[in-house]
């Protein structure tokens, strides 16, 4: 996983790829099972799969997975 932000009602784990997809990021955050050190934790897991244009120079996609 790239990131991590932990707040005290969520746990958002961040996937992000560059000239990839969404999709993909999101994908990887479940194959590689980035969320299961939190499974017994009381707050909610927010999954986030976020894309990057190496063209563009920004964030041309996100998915969001809860």
């Amino acid at each position: 996983m790239d990131v991590v932000l932990q707040t005290p009602d969520y746990v958002y784990i961040f996937e992000l790829k560059l000239d990839g997809t969404a999709r993909e990021a999101l994908q990887q955050i479940e194959d590689k099972q980035y969320a299961a050190p939190f499974l017994n934790d009381p707050r909610k897991v927010i999954k986030v799969g976020a894309n990057f244009s190496s063209e563009h120079r920004y964030m041309e996609e996100w998915e969001i997975k809860e």
